[in-house]
């Protein structure tokens, strides 16, 4: 695989772009071509190991977390933990998302904006910063089709080493298992802004209010479930192993969650 370097725009830090041959670059091959980088960290499975590889590998690592009312408390948490256990230097960067009126009304690719948003704060402060190159955390298994995020990222010229070096979301488990990263069992955790329906106006009090719901079915041991708003009710999603536990916490779940929702609904169809 050749790496090609441009500068973008006059006077911008430069960036690089990937001519892919036969077979993948390793983590360590890219981490050599670019040994000054600003990885985009969300405390997620995938951000987390590739920012243990950074650690490992590049010269000069920083993380960059954006907090934004769509994270709840305990990803920041969980960046702030892993951070510290691999002695990695992170800094936090705060977003108001919902003052971009195209993601507070919530179109179908709100997501495109979103990250838009969120990656122009990195790439400001990673340039400020002094870092070449800015990378994410997608995955050789994630599809641009089904993810108008990633269209961003190309057009930034985000840098995407997983899925540069064809390591899918199995493949990142269990190195990161392997590795000892306390992330590598961690569920799939979408933005707080995807339990609000698509076309539907985005607010911080639905957005709490959501937080504040799941934070109470975690307490209770669900795992990898969602709460969706369906106006002043709440749609529970959950996983077909956890169905008996939740019927059988059936009034326990609806005195906890009915201060907040008028009606409590579950989805039959499993997650």
């Amino acid at each position: 695989m050749k790496v090609y370097r441009f500068s973008g725009r006059k006077g911008s830090t430069p960036f690089y772009f990937f001519c892919k041959g036969v077979e993948n670059m390793t983590l360590s091959e890219f981490f050599k071509e670019n040994p000054n980088v600003a990885v985009a960290f969300s405390g997620g499975v995938d951000s987390a190991y590739l920012l243990y590889a950074a650690m490992k590998y590049a010269q000069r690592v920083r993380a960059y977390y954006v907090k934004s009312v769509f994270q709840p408390q305990f990803e920041l948490d969980d960046a702030k933990k892993l951070a510290d256990i691999l002695k990695a230097d992170m800094k936090i960067i705060y977003a108001d998302v919902l003052s971009d009126e195209n993601i507070k009304k919530n179109p179908s690719d709100r997501c495109y904006y979103c990250k838009n948003k969120i990656f122009k704060s990195i790439l400001h402060n990673a340039e400020k910063d002094g870092f070449s190159a800015v990378i994410d955390g997608t995955n050789a298994s994630d599809s641009s089709q089904d993810r108008p995020g990633m269209r961003a990222l190309t057009e930034m010229k985000v840098l995407s080493p997983l899925r540069l070096c064809g390591l899918d979301k199995e493949e990142i488990r269990r190195l990161s298992k392997e590795a000892g990263l306390f992330t590598h069992d961690k569920p799939a955790y979408a933005c707080l802004a995807t339990r609000i329906p698509t076309g539907t106006i985005i607010t911080e009090e639905d957005l709490k209010r959501t937080e504040i719901c799941e934070e109470k079915l975690f307490s209770m041991g669900y795992t990898d479930f969602r709460i969706r708003a369906m106006g002043d009710c709440a749609r529970l999603q959950i996983k077909e192993c956890q169905t008996e536990k939740l019927i059988a916490e059936r009034k326990e779940i609806t005195e906890l969650l009915k201060p907040y929702y008028k009606s409590i609904l579950l989805d039959l169809e499993a997650r």
